[in-house]
């Protein structure tokens, strides 16, 4: 019998069972510069977007191999890590060995249940949208207001349909026989549901803007 896809923790787990899968899973490449690179990059879109602070208790979920979580937690107070595979939380493990405030913790895949109310200042989650169906992305914009303190930073990506990168994506997946269509394919998302999403969640101040191939957005909690 086929994996469903909002099986989440069945279907990561077992498609992270090494650290070449996992990493190809993740970004499609297994070359640790280029792992690096892209993390450096998403660096830069955090500071632009939610703002790094050194006091700040950033959480991630969806960390995989902990690809983020590395170059990000020595600039800020604690970085916690969420994941629905036990696989890719071991992968992160032994990626921030020597990294003190780093914290993982392995999550149903629909919730943030074990984060207390309020407990942080910035909640994020980068390239995973695409791999949960619609609303679920939405349970985790309001699990996101519940954890985050007033005042915290939020911040969501996913591929742009609108895109021609992301329509070129979406045609791809389209034409992959339905019965043949793994259970990650990759889904798209738009402006209006971004920002339908943190406006329904509550969040003020929401901006959504889009560059080459992505659509993303960001608020913060009243």
């Amino acid at each position: 019998m086929s994996q469903l896809r909002a099986d989440y923790k069945s279907v990561w787990t077992s498609l992270s069972t090494s650290k070449e899968d996992a990493f190809m899973v993740v970004s499609g490449y297994t070359d640790e510069e280029q792992f690096h690179a892209d993390a450096e990059d998403t660096l830069d879109i955090l500071r632009a977007t939610t703002g790094i602070r050194p006091d700040d208790i950033f959480l991630e979920i969806g960390c995989g191999v902990g690809r983020v979580g590395r170059v990000l937690a020595p600039f800020v107070r604690e970085w916690i890590g969420c994941d629905v595979s036990p696989n890719m939380i071991e992968l992160a493990r032994r990626r921030l060995i020597g990294l003190e405030n780093t914290r993982l913790q392995e999550i149903s895949g629909y919730d943030l249940e074990p984060i207390p109310d309020a407990s942080v200042d910035v909640v994020y989650s980068t390239v995973v949208f695409m791999h949960l169906e619609e609303w679920d992305r939405y349970t985790y914009v309001l699990e996101a207001m519940r954890v985050l303190k007033p005042g915290g930073r939020f911040y969501c990506d996913n591929a742009d349909i609108a895109s021609d990168a992301g329509w070129a994506m979406f045609e791809e997946s389209r034409k992959i026989p339905p019965k043949a269509r793994p259970p990650q394919i990759s889904k798209c998302s738009s402006v209006p549901e971004i920002h339908a999403f943190l406006k329904r969640a509550g969040f003020d101040q929401i901006n959504v803007a889009t560059r080459p191939m992505w659509v993303y957005g960001w608020g913060t909690k009243p």
